[in-house]
C-alpha cells in the first residue's frame, strides 16, 4: 500500500493500512493514523501528527514552516484529527514558538482545492473549506463553519460555530456564531445561517431564539455594550443565546456589525 517511488524517513510513524501515492514524500517525526490514504506527489513535513481515515489528494502540502518572519526553527508542529478530506494543492503550515506552537485541525473537515491554512490556526469539525479559501495566522474557526470560494480572513480573526462566510468575503473582524456575511469585501452581516442550521436539525424554537438575538446585535441600533446587556436576558431560556454571549466575551478583535 506504500509506492515504491515514496520517500519516507525513518523515523516517520505509518500506522496500519495507511497508503502512500508514488513520489510521496513524508519526512522526519510525521505520523500518519490507520487508514488514512495519501496521494501521489504529497509533502508531510514534521512535526505533524495525522489521525485515522484521512484522504489526502495530490499535490498537497502539510506541516511546512510557517510563513511567519519570526520563525526561527523552534519546534513547532501541524496536528490533524480524523476522517478529514485534504483536497489537491491545499497548504497548511504549522505553528510558531509564540503562537502557541500548533496549527491545529479537528474532525470530519473538508478542505478543498488551493486552500491555505496559515501557522497556529485552529480549526474545529465539520467545516467546509471552499476551493481557495485562506487564512491567515492565529485565526480560530468554529464547528460546522462554511467558507465559501475566495473567501478569507485577517490574521487573529475569530469565527463561531455555525456561520456562513460568502464567496469572496474577506474578513477583518471577528464573526459571531451562527451569522452569515455577505460575499463582498470586508463583508457585512446578512442575516443568521437558517438554511444551515436547519440542515443540522436546528427547530424553530431555536431558530427564533438566534434570529432575535441577530435583530437585537444588529438591527436594534444598540451599542455593542446594550445590546449585550439584552443578550444576558435572552441567554436565561437560550443555549444558542449563551453560546453568542461568550463568543463575544472572548473576541478580542472588534466584533463584524
Amino acid at each position: 500500500m506504500i509506492h515504491p517511488t515514496a520517500q519516507i524517513d525513518p523515523s516517520a510513524v505509518i500506522a496500519e493500512n495507511v497508503s502512500i501515492g508514488a513520489y510521496s514524500v513524508i519526512g522526519a517525526d510525521v505520523h500518519i493514523g490507520e487508514g488514512t490514504v495519501i496521494g501521489p506527489h504529497v509533502v508531510i513535513e514534521g512535526p505533524t501528527r495525522i489521525g485515522r481515515d484521512n484522504r489526502i489528494s495530490q499535490f498537497a502540502s502539510l506541516g511546512g514552516d510557517p510563513q511567519d518572519k519570526k520563525f526561527n526553527g523552534e519546534r513547532t508542529e501541524l496536528v490533524i484529527g480524523d476522517r478529514n478530506q485534504i483536497r489537491e494543492y491545499v497548504t497548511i503550515n504549522r505553528g510558531t514558538g509564540d503562537g502557541g506552537s500548533k496549527t491545529q485541525i479537528g474532525n470530519d473537515n473538508w478542505i478543498l482545492a488551493y486552500v491555505h491554512i496559515a501557522h497556529d490556526c485552529k480549526i474545529g469539525n465539520n467545516t467546509v473549506f471552499s476551493n481557495y479559501s485562506a487564512l491567515a495566522g492565529h485565526v480560530e474557526i468554529g464547528d460546522w463553519v462554511v467558507m465559501a470560494g475566495f473567501s478569507g480572513a485577517h490574521q487573529f480573526c475569530k469565527v463561531g460555530a455555525h456561520a456562513f462566510i460568502g464567496m469572496g468575503c474577506l474578513l477583518g473582524s471577528d464573526v459571531p456564531p451562527y451569522v452569515t456575511m455577505a460575499n463582498e469585501q470586508r463583508g457585512r452581516p446578512r442575516g443568521i445561517n437558517s438554511e444551515g442550521l436547519k440542515r443540522r436539525g436546528f427547530d424553530a424554537t431555536r431558530i427564533s431564539a438566534i434570529k432575535r438575538a441577530y435583530r437585537t446585535l444588529y438591527m436594534a441600533g444598540l451599542t455593542l455594550a446594550d445590546a449585550r446587556e439584552q443578550l444576558v436576558t435572552q441567554a436565561a431560556d437560550s443555549e444558542d443565546v449563551r453560546a453568542m454571549l461568550e463568543f463575544l466575551d472572548r473576541s478580542e478583535r472588534s466584533l463584524a456589525r
